[in-house]
């Protein structure tokens, strides 16, 4: 490993490398402690229970725990600044003021939360629902907070966060605007010799591969992303459409759910 980023002109930083063993719980359970070290350089890397990669908690078994505690954490301490100042700001600058230090967090790396259980979601779903009360300068317990996001704020619910998210990365690469490396996780439909003359061909859906753990492989981005995307409705589908008409019509959809409830 340090001759291959040696190669490439980088350099391995032992103070800062980390091991994560990964698996499902039992898998775990069957390795001592968190799992085998490994040696670089006459220095041994201990496995640990977690690691911290570009600000995400990534833990042993795949689950976000950590990471929601984390990021849940960092917002409330956020809140809990701005809610004595909120009488001296405006609207418009207390919105500005959540953004950046609240509704930033709860949407960095969301797409991870892809098919996340509803315990998971729920967690961050509480800190859009104590931002949305910041912007707006009511209570915790005044009536009307689901027409305060979704008809006033105009925000999307969290599952709804995750699949945009998802939606438009998945766009963005139809279009090549996606790095070369996911090329592999969106196959049109239209693409396959075997599976031209379906109709799904013609709708402009995607292949959505096998996957064995629901509780694993249905998270994975190669899953996640063809799957919500074929959920679409045909419109939106269309290669031709832009970026920026996608994700306006994109969140005009998702915001059609709430119509029903």
């Amino acid at each position: 490993m340090d001759n291959w980023m040696s190669a490439n002109r980088l350099k391995l930083n032992m103070d800062k490398t980390e091991l994560l063993w990964a698996g499902t719980r039992y898998n775990m359970s069957m390795l001592n402690d968190s799992g085998p070290s490994l040696q670089l350089n006459n220095v041994t890397v201990k496995a640990s229970r977690y690691v911290h990669v570009l600000g995400v908690h990534l833990s042993s078994d795949l689950s976000l725990d950590k990471h929601i505690c984390s990021v849940s954490a960092t917002c409330f301490h956020h809140l809990r600044q701005l809610r004595p100042i909120r009488w001296s700001l405006d609207a418009d600058s207390a919105a500005t003021l959540v953004h950046a230090f609240v509704t930033l967090h709860v949407d960095y790396c969301n797409a991870m939360l892809a098919v996340a259980p509803k315990t998971t979601t729920d967690r961050l779903q509480r800190v859009l629902n104590a931002a949305a009360r910041v912007v707006s300068d009511t209570k915790k317990f005044d009536q009307g907070l689901s027409r305060l996001m979704h008809q006033e704020l105009r925000w999307l619910d969290i599952p709804e966060r995750v699949n945009y998210k998802l939606g438009v990365l998945t766009h963005r690469y139809l279009l090549g605007k996606a790095p070369v490396y996911l090329s592999n996780c969106f196959i049109p439909v239209s693409q396959v010799a075997s599976r031209r003359h379906l109709r799904s061909a013609a709708r402009h859906q995607l292949t959505v591969p096998r996957h064995r753990l629901s509780t694993y492989g249905r998270r994975a981005f190669a899953v996640a992303g063809p799957t919500m995307f074929n959920t679409l409705p045909d419109d939106l589908r269309d290669p031709a459409v832009s970026t920026s008409t996608f994700g306006q019509s994109l969140k005009t959809h998702l915001f059609s759910a709430y119509q029903h409830v």
